[in-house]
């Protein structure tokens, strides 16, 4: 087994941002002395010619001692973008009606929907 599997083996919190091809997943996992920090872990879905397909993945390991000034500016990163460019996402590739999907492991139980599929009687085909 690699090193980094072995650092990762304690996984605590997950969250899970699914946008498009790519893929965000946010960890809390624990080190071996029993504290805490964060991997980001960006996955991106590649397809080949031949309808195979690979995942490239990016991670960043995010420690406790850093979180106020990696907060900081990302909060100014994101603020300096949605001001200056808006909220609307300005690309050819883009689908305008693409609605972001949450992930959790630790969820709660949510009220089941009223009926959310169309009855069909075969006899009518």
């Amino acid at each position: 087994m690699r090193e980094n599997d072995m650092l990762e083996k304690d996984e605590i919190f997950s969250k899970v941002l699914r946008a498009g091809r790519r893929t965000y997943f946010f960890d809390v996992r624990s080190t071996k002395a029993d504290d805490y920090y964060i991997t980001i872990t960006e996955s991106k879905k590649f397809t080949e010619e031949d309808g195979s397909f690979h995942f490239k993945k990016h991670k960043i390991y995010l420690y406790k001692e850093d979180f106020a000034a990696f907060k900081d500016i990302l909060d100014e990163m994101t603020s300096f973008v949605l001001n200056n460019k808006g909220e609307e996402v300005i690309s050819e590739r883009h689908q305008k009606d693409f609605k972001k999907e949450y992930f959790s492991e630790v969820t709660e139980e949510a009220p089941k929907s009223e009926k959310n599929y169309t009855d069909i009687n075969f006899d009518d085909i």
